[in-house]
């Protein structure tokens, strides 16, 4: 009788391997379990026995078997890898199934006995570690069963290194794996694919890490990609694949150059052997284009390149593969005022530029744009000299001044303090508006800098220089108005734009804490000039100094009138006054 033990199971707790090894072997199973074969005695043979035969003729679809009992048995040709090798004379091995079947012949399987006599072989010449080959049959539950003259069972997890998505893409490949568990009494062998392959790696990675130096050039196959780069296996060890040693151009990521299981030629950068950890180069195979970047673009060369990227700072501009420079924003235009370096170019376009400068350690490039026009600064100078007549149109307005736009891209400063001769103003905004048209005259122009000074109060003739000495002279009585009250003084406006202050201790003969007890706004006040400044250009204003002039004149005409009575006339036929003498005091009239 067959010990049913030598029908392996894949799994004794996967019942969809159970029933399919029961039906490789022709089998029932009751409940789950195998069943043990029933034997029937018959002379010397029982039902179950694996007996030798000869062919001895072919009927129909089937083989005559001649196994020495009163009734041959017939072998389908399924039974047989390839029938048409099958003659008259061969002798095959046959499980004897039942002696006499309804046709009255015996009923044997060769297909069957194969399969014990190959479980025999496996368990009698393999053991736990040996390396196996066979073909994967089906995908069952949990794994893949394999055929190495028996089924074997090879789970999912131990298919290859990395799980792979859909392990039914093996069905029908050979593979080479090891055998990891083989349960003598459950009849149940396990292999490893897997294992196989990480010995194998073990070993050569070993190998590799003892032959591999720096510099040297290996052939490998992209295994992984991720967004900082690539793994290849150099056959046994992965090395990494950097992104920024992938390519001396740009690139954003590592999979618009390599592909999952590319074979790709690299360079060994460094050999991390304590660790096991190889950095490899792409790029490095071939020499750096910036090797002799000074000598293939020296600065001021023109040359055209394509923008590749595009920045808030700036544009970068491909020169060559590998080789990209930087045109700063400032480095756009001459003139034009730009907010961001898309308003001038785009990804793609072609441009022309000048080299700036080169710093080739850092491997940069800087950039011009502006450098392939002329300047329009190197014109301004000859264009408009000082003393020049301009007229533009009022672009900006700060707290210093004024900027009008005298041509397009070229500003001119009108500052606060050129505005007007006599006017203090503390914004320009309180003279002139945003986007009015200003005449005004050249000052000065700064190349370097790239500056035009402007004045506007520089179209009229300077007051101070002439007119207001003459009209404004100290010890004069003026008229003026009110302007600003401050806690210092008074400022009062002697003319149009043309002020002058009257400080708190002018106001009247008493001591003063608030101006306004005195004046108001917009009073029409008479005052005394005690100064005029014409360095500083200010003019001092005293309202008590004022009146006392006016008190000191009405007690002279109140003098006089009593002289006259006093004398009897007391004035010669020529209208001079006697020999009295009259003397003029605070006090009155006094006469000696």
């Amino acid at each position: 009788m067959v010990d049913t033990n030598l029908i392996a199971q894949l799994d004794i707790d996967d019942k969809e391997a159970e029933l399919m090894l029961a039906e490789e072997l022709g089998q029932e199973v009751a409940g789950g379990n195998m069943d043990t074969l029933v034997a029937s005695q018959m002379g010397d043979l029982e039902v179950g026995s694996i007996l030798k035969g000869k062919v001895v003729g072919q009927a129909g679809d089937g083989f005559i078997i001649e196994i020495g009992l009163k009734s041959e048995g017939v072998l389908s040709t399924n039974e047989f890898d390839d029938p048409s090798a099958v003659e008259i004379g061969d002798l095959v091995e046959v499980l004897l199934e039942d002696i006499e079947s309804d046709q009255g012949t015996v009923q044997i399987s060769k297909r069957r006995a194969d399969r014990i006599r190959n479980w025999q072989r496996i368990i009698e010449t393999n053991k736990e570690g040996d390396e196996v080959t066979g073909k994967v049959m089906r995908k069952i539950k949990g794994g893949l069963l394999v055929d190495i003259g028996v089924p074997v069972f090879l789970p999912a997890s131990q298919v290859d290194v990395r799980r792979p998505a859909d392990i039914g893409a093996f069905i029908g490949k050979d593979l080479r794996a090891q055998v990891v568990k083989i349960d003598c009494e459950r009849r149940n062998i396990v292999i490893s694919r897997r294992r196989l392959i990480e010995d194998e790696r073990a070993e050569a990675r070993k190998a590799l890490l003892e032959t591999l130096n720096e510099g040297d050039t290996a052939r490998g196959t992209v295994k992984n990609i991720a967004d900082f780069g690539a793994f290849v296996d150099l056959g046994g060890i992965d090395g990494l694949l950097h992104i920024t040693d992938m390519s001396w151009g740009r690139i954003n990521h590592p999979s618009e150059l390599l592909k999952i299981d590319q074979e790709i030629e690299v360079k060994v950068l460094n050999v991390d052997r304590e660790k096991e950890k190889i950095a490899l180069g792409l790029k490095q195979k071939e020499d750096s284009p910036w090797h002799d970047i000074e000598a293939k673009y020296p600065p001021n060369t023109r040359v055209t390149g394509t923008a590749t990227n595009i920045m808030s700072y700036g544009a970068f501009v491909k020169l060559e593969e590998g080789v990209e420079g930087l045109v700063h924003i400032s480095e756009m235009s001459w003139t034009r005022r730009i907010n961001h370096p898309s308003e001038l170019v785009s990804i793609g376009q072609e441009v022309e530029v000048v080299i700036l400068d080169i710093n080739k350690n850092k491997q940069e490039i800087s950039l011009g744009m502006k450098q392939t026009e002329v300047n329009p600064w190197d014109l301004v100078a000859e264009k408009y000299p000082p003393g020049t007549v301009v007229e533009g149109k009022l672009r900006n307005l700060a707290s210093y001044g004024a900027f009008i736009e005298i041509e397009p891209g070229i500003d001119g400063l009108l500052h606060v303090s050129d505005l007007s001769w006599t006017k203090k103003l503390t914004h320009p905004n309180e003279l002139l508006k945003k986007g009015e048209s200003v005449k005004c005259v050249v000052l000065e122009v700064d190349q370097t800098k790239q500056r035009i000074a402007l004045g506007l109060k520089q179209m009229a003739e300077d007051p101070w220089e002439k007119a207001i000495p003459e009209n404004y002279q100290p010890g004069m009585i003026v008229e003026g108005k009110v302007t600003k009250i401050t806690n210092f003084g008074v400022f009062v406006e002697l003319e149009e734009g043309l002020e002058g202050l009257l400080h708190i201790s002018e106001l009247a003969d008493h001591k003063v804490k608030n101006p306004q007890d005195v004046v108001a706004p917009d009073q029409d006040v008479e005052v005394k000039i005690l100064r005029v400044d014409l360095e500083d250009r200010k003019i001092g204003l005293s309202l008590k100094r004022a009146q006392w002039t006016a008190d000191t004149d009405t007690d002279k005409e109140a003098a006089d009138a009593m002289a006259k009575k006093d004398l009897g006339g007391g004035m010669d036929d020529h209208g001079a006054l006697g020999t009295d003498k009259i003397t003029f005091g605070p006090g009155g009239t006094q006469s000696s």
